[in-house]
């Protein structure tokens, strides 16, 4: 004769299945726990039992790790441990009651040693693959919002768990565990950080294999980009294709429809040194794209975007003036313009102008635009600082610039910059009104394009003039 089945217990007057360590119990809790009610009346005897579950399901997964002809063992006691997992995920779900209740058992400890041991087992099951990942879940949902758990996930997951996970093959778990990174960080741990840089990196990595990933991004934005010591140490460190997926997301944080904070632009005057001094360094690399060979050169497509992070942030008008001072940049690009636009007439290669504009969207080199941000550089530091002005004169660069003006597809909006930059080195400086004047007398400057830039060279007498054929402002 079959024993009689147990009565149901009871959780809070809820009815659930008995006895817990049942596999359709932990089910039912399970269900129970998606209800908030349900999860504010649950009394801390419950925990302990599912965690006893989970310690002694866990001991499997030991006996696996140390002799693998056991891994064909592991179902039921996967299937165990997920449930606990869910069980428990659920529970913590705006809960800090039960949050607390869970880690104060050292619940959190028993997880996170049980993720490492997945992760040793290295044998592409499904089951286990879904137990991994409900741990994770856990570990993130007691996190959430509760400093006191993220400071207990913390000790016991770094640095290890977020070594093992963040460079995984499996997609959610990568994110899960990028989650629970997120959560936890703050300005203390972001220290430790940097003391292990390859937990950043494996960030990076994780955001440039999954751009669609919010948790990586978000480490990064609201992270890294805040902490200009890591991104120092970080960039030195990373490969150049890292440093493309780095500087992409800084430009989206410039480029963003808010304005950066008082305490951000603090923090990117510190990015601004680091930008403009790789830049410096690097920029001579750009003209490897000259040889066949380099058109695919990874370190060329990173400085071309250090070009473009410095474009973004000589258009902030916090963080111009210090870029308008900075050793040697001004001169870099002004001696880069020169050596790209020499090297384009006198062969062809990357650098040529083309003589038609190609169909809208057809991109056929990684130096698209790279002349046309080089000019609108020039343009933003010179505004309104007559020093840089008289710099560009003195080497050269007005003529430099009006040269370059010129159907070429690969440079959109050329002329526009140009105008722009024309604008910026003449306003207010008589000096160089004159060179430009005297360039149009003799030639050397398209009449048609100081018409566009609202010039025009009036001659009186022996002297010539470039007079402004814009309306002047209406008088009150």
């Amino acid at each position: 004769m079959a024993a009689p089945r147990p009565q149901p217990a009871r959780l809070s007057g809820i009815m659930v299945p008995a006895p817990i360590q049942d596999l359709e119990a932990l089910r039912a809790l399970t269900a129970l726990f998606k209800e908030q009610r349900n999860r504010e009346t649950a009394p801390r005897t419950i925990f302990q039992r599912v965690l006893d579950i989970l310690k002694r399901s866990s001991h499997a997964v030991e006996l696996a790790c140390r002799d693998p002809t056991q891994v064909e063992h592991l179902a039921s006691s996967l299937q165990l441990i997920t449930e606990c997992f869910r069980c428990l995920r659920n529970a913590c779900i705006e809960c800090s009651v039960n949050q607390n209740s869970i880690r104060n058992l050292d619940t959190i400890g028993v997880a996170v040693d049980l993720i490492l041991l997945f992760r040793e087992l290295r044998v592409e099951q499904d089951a286990l693959l879904t137990a991994f990942r409900c741990g994770l879940q856990f570990l993130g949902n007691i996190a959430s919002r509760n400093e006191d758990s993220q400071s207990i996930v913390w000790v016991h997951a770094f640095p290890e768990l977020f070594m093992s996970c963040l460079n995984h093959p499996d997609k959610k778990i990568v994110a899960y565990c990028s989650m629970i990174l997120f959560t936890s960080l703050n300005p203390e741990r972001m220290k430790e950080l940097e003391e292990n840089l390859n937990i950043a990196i494996n960030v990076i990595e994780a955001h440039q294999k999954q751009p669609e990933s919010e948790w990586p991004f978000l480490i990064i934005t609201d992270h890294f980009l805040k902490n200009p010591e890591l991104v120092r140490a970080m960039y030195a460190k990373l490969s150049h294709q890292e440093r493309v997926t780095l500087l992409d997301l800084m430009i989206a944080k410039l480029v963003n429809d808010e304005q950066l904070t008082k305490d951000e632009i603090a923090v990117f005057l510190h990015h601004a040194e680091l930008i403009a001094g790789s830049f410096v360094d690097q920029c001579r690399s750009v003209l490897k794209l000259t040889a066949e060979q380099h058109a695919g050169d990874e370190e060329v497509l990173a400085t071309i975007r250090l070009l473009d992070v410095l474009c973004e942030m000589t258009a902030n008008t916090e963080l111009l003036g210090y870029l308008q001072v900075f050793p040697g940049l001004l001169e870099g690009v002004i001696d880069l313009l020169r050596m790209i636009h020499v090297t384009g007439n006198d062969t062809t290669n990357i650098f040529s102008t083309s003589g038609c504009v190609r169909a809208e969207g057809d991109v056929s080199n990684m130096a698209e635009g790279f002349k046309s941000h080089l000019i609108r550089l020039i343009g933003n530091l010179c505004y309104k600082n007559k020093d840089n002005q008289d710099k560009v004169n003195e080497l050269d660069g007005i003529p430099l610039i009006l040269d370059s003006c010129s159907i070429d597809d690969s440079n959109p909006f050329l002329t526009q910059w140009v105008v722009y930059a024309i604008r910026n080195l003449t306003e207010d400086n008589s000096q160089n009104q004159d060179l430009i004047a005297k360039l149009e007398d003799q030639g050397l400057a398209d009449a048609s394009l100081l018409k566009k830039m609202g010039f025009e060279v009036e001659k009186r007498g022996e002297k010539l003039i470039l007079k402004s054929t814009r309306d002047p402002p209406p008088r009150d």
